[in-house]
């Protein structure tokens, strides 16, 4: 049996599959925990990757023959000459860098230009928005940065023992804002641009199925040597696990919200709703991200003095619509819609409807009415959808399922529960061992719900109460 071993670096934790390359079989498996926080020192994903490998490769007697890593899109890794890391790195949920988000864009050439240029409209989360944060408050530190990369480059750059050559993929640098999803090439001007005249060194952008070293000795254990695949970003992995046909989306409800497609050609959507990213395969992956998603069900089962179980119950209990009651979930503030410094709100109270039930329903429906809104911006742009498959922590509970098959209008298929982006990663690993034009054919099962409804009797509420609150 071939091994490999993909890995997932996220914002909560590094997960690693050890994978039969032939079938997708996981046969060892490995968790480590990163700090809290919207800034971490790389040296704690390092460790939490080592952790999180020895653990799945404890029991097997057969090293891994190849490895990729998966990481959390857009975060920022500011390294000096000697490869140091210069400050901690920015996560994509750090809002810090709102003011400047906007800046770029009104004092730019505008949001038509960025959609144009980058597939996207830069909000808090990209890395441009990041650097120009840095070089404005922190400008002795922006003075000594020689190189800059994902969460993702970083760790794969580490694994081949920190060489001369950091490399990405064109999935995650299509996340940066300052990289063409048309040409495949970093935008070095539209960097300079934002990080005060600086231009820091960038990594070589590899093909889909290209490698990007060796893993060196002590990296892996026991698999020195191992081929390194380019990796990618998380949201890319997870379609490359999945398969991904026409008319697919996915709904992926993890620390965030996402909703994506793989298709032929790239988004460029002036809006800002959906960020025109490239996938892993050579295609394209216009997406749309909402900052508040599985956390908004774990504060909510906190405030009603219960765990997530109880809150699936509670949910089930009530009706459609809350009886009333609307939630926007925008804990963390938000990315889309585009509100860094929102807060939650709870809209629609009465006397009658003040029960932990419509509060835990009125939780799930809220997180997932955003995730509609994405799904409706996606149609906007062309994307066709004939299904969602719905995936991440937060699509085990009961109560999300029977409110996503209300909600979305098309079946909704939930995968059988397994990290998919960790399993993205292993299947990009086995693609770069045995060459060739496509990844290796890999089948996860499912279960099918059909819709049983359109949504309005939520949705309507929803988007009430968010234009009274916002606008």
């Amino acid at each position: 049996m071939t091994l490999v071993l993909g890995i997932d670096s996220s914002t909560q934790s590094t997960k690693a599959l050890l994978t039969d390359a032939d079938t997708g079989k996981v046969v060892g498996e490995g968790r480590a925990a990163h700090p809290d926080g919207t800034e971490v020192d790389p040296a704690a994903w390092w460790q939490a990757c080592q952790d999180a490998i020895a653990q799945a490769t404890a029991g097997s007697a057969e090293p891994p023959a190849a490895v990729s890593v998966a990481g959390q899109q857009h975060g920022m890794v500011a390294m000096d000459a000697a490869g140091q890391v210069v400050r901690p790195a920015l996560l994509w949920n750090d809002t810090r860098s709102a003011d400047q988000a906007r800046r770029l864009v009104q004092d730019g050439a505008g949001p038509a230009w960025w959609a144009e240029h980058t597939g996207s409209v830069p909000v808090a989360s990209f890395t441009v928005t990041k650097l120009a944060w840095l070089a404005e408050h922190e400008p002795d530190n922006a003075d000594r940065v020689a190189a800059v990369a994902l969460p993702h480059d970083w760790l794969t750059w580490q694994l081949a023992g920190r060489p001369e050559r950091i490399t990405t993929d064109r999935g995650d640098a299509s996340g940066t804002g300052y990289f063409s999803p048309w040409t495949g090439a970093w935008l070095p001007e539209v960097l300079d641009a934002a990080f005060g005249g600086r231009r820091p060194r960038l990594p070589e952008v590899l093909g889909p199925a290209e490698p990007a070293g060796q893993t060196a000795h002590g990296a892996v254990p026991a698999a020195a040597g191992a081929v390194l695949a380019p990796g990618t970003g998380d949201n890319m992995a997870a379609a490359l696990a999945l398969g991904l046909g026409p008319g697919d989306v996915v709904v992926s409800l993890g620390t965030s919200g996402t909703v994506f497609a793989t298709v032929d050609t790239p988004a460029a959507d002036a809006s800002g709703l959906v960020a025109g990213f490239c996938d892993a395969t050579g295609r394209y992956l216009p997406l749309v991200c909402t900052l508040n998603a599985a956390r908004v069900l774990g504060a909510t089962a906190g405030m009603l003095g219960t765990d997530l179980a109880g809150l699936d119950a509670l949910a089930l209990r009530a009706e459609p619509g809350s009886g009333g009651l609307v939630m926007l979930p925008y804990l963390e503030g938000e990315r889309t819609p585009d509100l860094p410094n929102a807060t939650g709100t709870l809209v629609g109270l009465r006397g009658a409807n003040m029960t932990p039930e419509n509060l835990a329903r009125a939780a799930v429906e809220g997180m997932l009415c955003g995730l509609a809104d994405g799904l409706a911006a996606l149609r906007a742009t062309g994307v066709e959808v004939r299904r969602v498959l719905l995936i991440g922590g937060a699509s085990r509970s009961s109560a999300v399922q029977a409110v996503a098959a209300g909600l979305f209008g098309v079946p909704v298929d939930v995968p059988d529960p397994d990290e998919y982006v960790a399993l993205g990663a292993a299947r990009q690993a086995a693609w770069v061992l045995a060459g060739g034009a496509e990844p290796p054919a890999w089948h996860r099962p499912s279960r099918t719900l059909e819709p049983t409804g359109d949504g309005t009797a939520v949705l309507g509420p929803y988007s009430a109460a968010r234009q009274q609150v916002y606008g």
